[in-house]
């Protein structure tokens, strides 16, 4: 068996629900992406790529070293295979081809195999890989890594990697939301809604507020915990493990996974940059990475989330990993796009997302980690009209600032605070 202690750096695996995610997490730091297809996949609700969008993507992020992972980790149902078998055919015969597959059903991983199979299968988390045996028996059959399950610790990994094939790479979640179910096996939503979490469907009921009422009293709500609104009672803290990456690289974890297919290029570019310099600065010398935490801390949190916590990692969680009275992301930063083209004035064309006016203050985000401040100095619309703000969703603007960026570098604006929204 191999020393736990790599010689290489760990994989940065980021997630893309669409093609400008993509974009983003390729220029912003990324080893790998993982993305969904329009089928077979856990984020149906996610925009998901189309086949000659999946085609573009990967051949977007090959040119860039990058390599690209695409799901296909529901638990199929008999009427799932046929057209499973085809679709894996389909990628298989891609000009860019996917680098890997992500599978949890061991019938799919079979159909996989036989269809595909010049192209590699990982094991998706939801198949509870909680063991090195498990390890072993997938090694067995043809897979080249497997995803821990969430619920291991920091030991049992390195206690893992110490006792499957030098060849079998291990994927471990180390920041993202939690799920309340086990290694993301949910069943809250069939039962409350139809809709299948394991078949890519999920509607959050873990996000929703609970309360207990008493047979024999049908409408007295009494509080599950001390708090007269209710409680969040499956609502977990955000993993984040920014702060341990000495642990993380000693356990011989080969890919560091960022959950997310569902956010914004705003929220990958955030996270995605702020691990890169992390893992870098570690491997060039662990005191730089100690003297910059507080870096690290600040820009992760410049993302959407809800408080962090380090999950499994070291321990089984406490009630300290839950939140009671909110089911709210924190979001310190609004996206407002990213420059899409150049003129040779320096007016840059952008897709805005959110509104912003001319006067504004705002911040250009570059992958190299560097936040500048620009105020902007005019908007002209589509029409060749000089207009003062960007009110309409998906407004093409373009934009001139009083510092310079470049095509791919993330507009940003400080969320305004409770204070400031009440004047």
């Amino acid at each position: 068996m191999r020393n736990t202690l790599r010689v290489g750096k760990p994989e940065l695996l980021v997630p893309a629900g669409s093609l400008e995610v993509l974009r983003t997490a390729v220029i912003y730091g990324a080893d790998a992406v993982y993305i969904g297809g329009e089928v077979f996949g856990l984020r149906a609700k996610a925009k998901n790529f189309t086949m000659e969008e999946m085609e573009e993507g990967i051949g977007f992020a090959h040119e860039r070293g990058v390599k690209v992972y695409v799901t296909a980790n529901i638990l199929a149902h008999n009427d799932d295979l046929a057209e499973a078998a085809v679709y894996f055919k389909e990628l298989s015969q891609m000009k860019n081809k996917p680098d890997a597959l992500i599978i949890s059903d061991p019938g799919m991983f079979m159909l996989a195999k036989e269809n595909c199979p010049d192209i590699e299968r990982h094991i998706s988390t939801q198949a509870n890989n909680t063991n090195y045996g498990t390890y072993k028996f997938w090694h067995d059959l043809g897979a080249t890594r497997v995803v821990s399950a969430r619920e291991l610790s920091i030991y049992e990994l390195g206690e893992i990697r110490r006792n499957i094939p030098d060849d079998l790479e291990i994927e471990t979640f180390i920041h993202g939301a939690m799920c309340i179910s086990y290694s993301g096996r949910c069943l809250l939503s069939n039962y409350f809604t139809g809709r299948d979490a394991n078949r890519g469907a999920c509607t959050h009921p873990c996000r929703w507020k609970y309360a207990v009422v008493e047979e024999q009293r049908p409408g007295e709500y009494l509080p599950v915990y001390e708090n007269e609104r209710g409680t969040y009672i499956f609502n977990s803290k955000d993993l984040c493990m920014i702060e341990h990456v000495p642990d993380l690289v000693k356990a011989g974890i080969d890919s560091w996974k960022i959950e997310g297919r569902m956010k914004t290029a705003l929220y990958v570019a955030t996270v995605a940059r702020t691990y890169r310099k992390a893992i870098d600065d570690y491997y060039t010398d662990p005191e730089l990475y100690a003297k910059n935490m507080g870096w690290y801390q600040a820009e992760i949190s410049k993302c959407t989330y809800r408080q962090f916590t380090t999950g499994f990692f070291y321990g089984k969680p406490s009630s300290e990993t839950q939140i009671y009275d909110s089911n709210t992301y924190n979001s310190d930063y609004i996206y407002l796009g990213y420059p899409e083209e150049i003129r040779a004035d320096g007016a840059m064309r952008i897709t805005q997302r959110n509104k912003f006016c001319v006067g504004d203050t705002i911040e250009i985000m570059k992958p190299d980690g560097r936040n500048i401040e620009a105020q902007v100095i005019s908007m002209e619309n589509e029409e060749g009209q000089m207009v003062e703000s960007c009110p309409h969703a998906q407004e093409t603007i373009w934009l001139k600032l009083s510092e310079g960026a470049e095509v791919y570098d993330l507009l940003r604006v400080a969320a305004p605070s409770e204070k400031e929204l009440e004047k």
